[in-house]
């Protein structure tokens, strides 16, 4: 349903951080999509960082990397899952690039001399970036989504740049939908609006007027309560919209048709509504609440008390699950506190083990000791970048007997790097957005079980690493049982790792989580799953 002039909708949040804006943003556009709409959503992050890809996962959560290469906010992990539309380096903007681009421009000499401000270099910038993805000529609705909270200072260009567009646009191109917190005093017995109030005044007065309020809450909100809102924050009474706690994020999508939130949209944009075409989403959604069998799957890592950290591994196995009907509990688990005498208590109920990515030193030495446990014991294991690294290290220690294998990462000196820096990062001295990124090709061998997984020769997937499989070891390693199946002819890079002796032994260099989505279960996880259920089923 292609229109001549590509529509605007603006996500700006109130109250509170963590309402789950991205979330909002993927379900609207999941909804247009549906009712045949071309959509795409990006998202503005306030933080001087140029991208999150120097940032701890404590910090900021995972850093989510894009088929070009981009290393972005989790949120976009959240609009691909949703839309199964890749997403690319123009789909996340930060205050960093801006300024950056804004100084390098400056010092080619394009102001011509004038004094460089905030308004309106910085948010003439803002814009451009902005409208990108809807010059293309791909999209007839972008959805930008930005971050922080209403009345941040870091948050107030892109407010300034929203007022602007919004005016230059006309309200049947642009729209601001305003998320807000509801909150429930348990004491008064009573959810009060007060705080959406005061998060909208702050937002008018920086000149925007919020045409749509997305209302988070534990509670219904009664029909009082939305004609207050509706009274004094300047919306209609329809445009008060109800985002109450779901037990998924999947929920979302058709709580949100049920308040009618795509429908005022298009009405705002003078679009025609059509029945959203939502069969395949709700048959996924079935299956994930309806599963036949159970699992326990260990996920081993250093960074487990923030779930975000992982997110998009923690999405494959909802997705994995949901299309082999089977419920997978996933039970982090914290590489630093294992050791060989608690690794046997700790695994020993799981029926299958991921070893997740990482960087750094802390934590390795409870990774091999898993690894060596579950390998020994025929338990499923799927070793993910570290994790990959860590099995090589592993084995390599253990049926090789190289005591002194290691990765270079953790030890410069070590006299059996089986793990070392890749040839083209020994020069690098900035440490952002130089890594191996983005998409790259790899060969299969027909004979792995990666092939019969894949289905296929030739893959594409992410990277986000500085350290590979040491090619100088690869004879050896592969004369003692673990054999290297997927191969980048370019590089001659080692991305698979394989033991075909071991009921499930797979361990890859790439992130395989980030292309899994609800439409496409990623086929390593679906595999993984299952492996993980014939192993329960013949204990």
């Amino acid at each position: 349903m292609t229109q001549n002039i590509t529509k605007y909708v603006f996500v700006t949040g109130g109250v509170s951080s963590s309402l789950g804006k991205g979330i909002i943003a993927a379900s609207l556009a999941k909804l247009l999509q549906a009712q045949g709409y071309r959509v795409t959503i990006q998202k503005l992050d306030p933080y001087i960082n140029i991208d999150p890809g120097t940032l701890n996962p404590y910090e900021h959560g995972e850093c989510y990397v894009t088929d070009d290469g981009a290393e972005t906010d989790l949120d976009l992990g959240h609009y691909e899952r949703f839309l199964n539309v890749p997403t690319s380096q123009a789909n996340n903007i930060t205050t960093g690039r801006i300024y950056q681009n804004v100084i390098n421009k400056e010092r080619r000499g394009e102001f011509l001399g004038k004094t460089v401000q905030v308004i309106p270099h910085i948010t003439d910038e803002i814009k451009e970036r902005i409208k990108i993805l809807g010059s293309s000529g791909d999209f007839d609705i972008v959805i930008t989504e930005i971050g922080g909270t209403v009345g941040d200072i870091e948050s107030l260009p892109y407010i300034e740049s929203v007022r602007q567009l919004k005016w230059e646009m006309g309200n049947n191109n642009a729209l601001v939908i305003h998320l807000t917190l509801i909150p429930y005093l348990s004491a008064a017995r009573e959810l009060k609006t007060k705080p959406t109030q005061h998060s909208v005044k702050t937002l008018m007065e920086s000149g925007v007027q919020a045409d749509i309020l997305v209302c988070r809450t534990e509670h219904e909100l009664g029909l009082s309560i939305r004609t207050k809102l509706a009274r004094f924050c300047n919306v209609k009474e329809n445009c008060v919209i109800q985002s109450i706690d779901a037990s998924t994020i999947y929920d979302v999508p058709n709580l949100i048709l049920d308040e009618g939130l795509d429908k005022v949209v298009l009405n705002q944009f003078r679009l025609k509504r059509y029945k959203p075409d939502l069969k395949s989403w709700n048959s996924f959604l079935k299956k994930h609440k309806n599963p036949i069998h159970e699992i326990n799957i260990g996920l081993i890592g250093k960074y487990v008390e923030l779930q975000d950290s992982y997110k998009s591994i923690l999405e494959a196995f909802i997705h994995a699950g949901a299309a082999n009907e089977i419920k997978v509990n996933v039970k982090s688990i914290h590489s630093e506190y294992l050791n060989s005498s608690n690794t046997k208590s700790i695994l020993k109920t799981l029926h299958g083990v991921l070893v997740a990515p990482g960087f750094g030193e802390r934590g390795i030495e409870g990774k091999i000791e898993s690894i060596r446990f579950v390998r020994e014991n025929n338990i499923p294991f799927f070793g993910i970048c570290l994790g990959m690294q860590m099995a090589v290290i592993e084995f390599s220690r253990n049926v090789l007997d190289l005591k002194n294998a290691n990765s270079s990462e953790m030890d410069i000196n070590c006299s059996d790097a089986v793990i070392d820096l890749m040839e083209d990062q020994k020069q690098v001295q900035n440490k952002g957005g130089t890594m191996r990124l983005g998409a790259w090709s790899c060969m299969l061998s027909k004979e792995s079980k990666a092939f019969s997984i894949y289905k296929r020769k030739s893959i594409s997937e992410r990277h986000r690493h500085r350290y590979e499989f040491n090619g100088a070891y690869k004879p050896q390693i592969e004369a003692k049982g673990m054999l290297a199946t997927g191969i980048n002819k370019d590089t001659n890079l080692v991305e698979i790792i394989e033991i075909p002796t071991h009921p499930w032994f797979i361990g890859v260099q790439y992130h395989p989580e980030y292309k899994s989505t609800v439409a496409n279960p990623h086929p390593l996880f679906k595999s993984f799953v299952n492996a993980a259920l014939n192993y329960k089923l013949s204990k």
